[in-house]
Parts: C-alpha cells; structure tokens; sequence
C-alpha cells in the first residue's frame, strides 16, 4: 500500500478492509466519492499485486449512499464474493472484493444523515455545502447507451467482455471530464453525465462541449472492435435534454458531487430510448435543439419528429439525427467561426 495516501482509518463510515502479513488494514471510504484501485501510484488505493492491472478497478459513491464497484477493463478481472463483474454493481455491506490475489471486505455501515446549518449563494457554480441540498438549476443531460448489448454478452468470452465494457466505462469517464461534466450515474450498459449551466442560460460554447463530447463517445466506441474480438463494431445512442431540474450536492466544498432530480432527467432517458424507434443515433430534447439552432443548427442537419415516450400521455416532439449529421454541424460551425 502507498503508504503516502491518507488510508488507514479507524472512524466510522464506509471503509475496505486488507488483510495483510501484520493484520488487518481499514482504508476509509470517506472524503470523497470515487476511488481507484491498481498497482500505478496514481491510484487512490495502490495494492502491490503483480496480478493488478495499472488502474485496475474503481469505487464509487452515487448520491444515494450507494457504492459501485467498475471493473476499469482489467486483465485478470474484478470479483464480487467469487463472481467476476462485466458491468457497474452495487455492493452490500460486507461484500468480498478480489482484484488479482488481493482480497478485500467492504462495510457500509449506516450513517446518520447530515443537516445543514445554512444555504450557499445559488449563483455559484462552486457549491460547498456538506450535506445534501437541492436547489433549482439549469441543466443539460446527456444518457448513452450500448446497442445490442445483450446479443454481445451472448456471443463474448466473460473476461473479453469484462475488458470491453471496462474499457468503454473507463474512456467514458474520460471524454465526459474532458467536455466539462462527470458520470452521475453508471445503468447497466448506459451512461448518464450533467452539465450544470449559469442563470442565464447556456451559452455557445458549453453547448458545443456537449456535441463534441457526444461525437468522441461516438468515435471512441466505434473503434474498440479494433483492439477487441467483438462479433461486431460496438454502436452507441444517445439522448440530450436541457431544462430545469433539482440539483443537489452531496460532496463537499473540495470535492462536490452533483446529482440531479426531475423530469428533465427522466426525458433524457427517453429521448435516447427513442432513436431506437427512429432508427437514429441521437434526440434532442426542444430546448436543447432550441440552444443549437443559436449556433448554426437546422432541421436539414436535426430533423423534427414526433415520438410517443413512455410515462408521457401525449406524444413529445424531438429533433434526431446520426453522428454525421451531428458531425457535418460541428464541422459547419468551425468553419463558419475559423
């Protein structure tokens, strides 16, 4: 164990416990919502295990207390009580952790809830509130989701698989921080990423950070079969909605972990089930489309169709498209401001 990490612990909360040659080792799972598990230093909890890839594994903690554990595409694999995980998994008080020949036992014991004392200025992006508080934002959220996953889980190895999709969750992660935004949420076989905006609106430049993190997923994804035997080259949807919704922290003022609530987020999710009905590869909400259309976007690039979604009584108007179309916008506006 890096032995320059703060991760020895004896307070209460979440923690992994590592059995060693001088007994048993806490590594706190407090101050934080995410931790990386490897043999490189660059990890949060770095286990000397010959059998551990580099950035082997990661944890982390959703808005709900729920931990994840995400395989990071290891060679040798991640186990929960015996079993090697493909996708993101929920872990259970006293669940056992293998990664290589190192064994850990995660806890999660209750924690009492937090109350705040006070409410931070809403206008700051930089919150720093310590407990839970949800306040009204303007918000764009982005869910993708892997085509055909299950014919693929069918027709893979488990440890290609678990490579792939590690993989993928791990490059992921990567183009969404790169764009501005996190991944709020880990579904299965989908992503769910927020990019919080200011009280006046978005402007055209986060909106183009979005399209262009949208379009590196596309690309990322599209050439995975190159370093994978997959039966076939990996596809991607995606779904953008961009409104009001309730946006709590519950990180702290170093680390803030946003979350968000309501039905903005619960049409995005639609919106990317719906390019499965239009044979497409992205929808965009009205109000996204609406931002879009400030930057150069048309309905000959992000044509209007009318989609009956789930949960929704009457049928919801969206604008969809392919990744080339969203390419020939992007490749529109930087000419257009070149």
């Amino acid at each position: 164990m890096n032995s320059s990490k703060p991760v020895v612990t004896t307070q209460p909360g979440p923690y992994l416990v590592l059995q060693t040659e001088s007994g048993s080792r806490h590594l706190s799972l407090i101050g934080s919502n995410c931790w990386t598990i490897g043999r490189s230093d660059d990890n949060n909890f770095v286990l000397p295990d010959r059998w551990i890839s580099r950035n082997h594994a990661m944890l982390q903690c959703m808005e709900t207390g729920e931990f994840y554990l995400i395989d990071l595409g290891s060679r040798n694999g991640s186990f929960v009580n015996g079993r090697r995980v493909s996708v993101p998994v929920t872990l259970h008080n006293g669940d056992a952790l293998t990664f290589g020949q190192t064994e850990l036992k995660f806890y999660c014991p209750a924690i009492e809830p937090q109350t705040n004392s006070g409410i931070n200025s809403l206008d700051s992006q930089d919150f720093t509130a310590t407990a839970t508080l949800h306040v009204r934002r303007l918000i764009s959220v982005m869910v993708v989701d892997i085509r055909d996953f299950t014919i693929m889980t069918r027709q893979l190895d488990e440890k290609v698989l678990s490579e792939v999709i590690g993989t993928w969750f791990r490059c992921a992660g990567e183009i969404i921080g790169e764009y501005g935004s996190w991944v709020d949420k880990y579904i299965g076989d989908a992503v769910m990423a927020v990019w919080i905006h200011g009280t006046q609106g978005v402007d055209s430049e986060e909106m183009l950070q979005i399209a262009r993190a949208i379009s590196a997923l596309h690309k990322m994804t599209s050439h995975l079969h190159e370093r994978y035997p997959l039966p076939f080259p990996i596809r991607i949807g995606a779904g953008l909605n961009t409104g009001y919704a309730m946006v709590g922290n519950t990180g702290t003022g170093a680390r803030p972990d946003y979350t968000a609530l309501g039905d903005t987020v619960n049409a995005a999710f639609r919106f990317e089930s719906s390019t499965k009905q239009l044979g497409l590869d992205i929808a965009l909400g009205e109000t996204t489309y609406e931002y879009l259309t400030a930057i150069g976007a048309n309905e000959q690039i992000f044509k209007r169709y009318t989609v009956n979604m789930k949960g929704y009584d009457d049928p919801i108007q969206t604008h969809a498209g392919t990744f080339s179309d969203l390419d020939r916008f992007l490749n529109l506006h930087s000419k257009a401001f070149s």
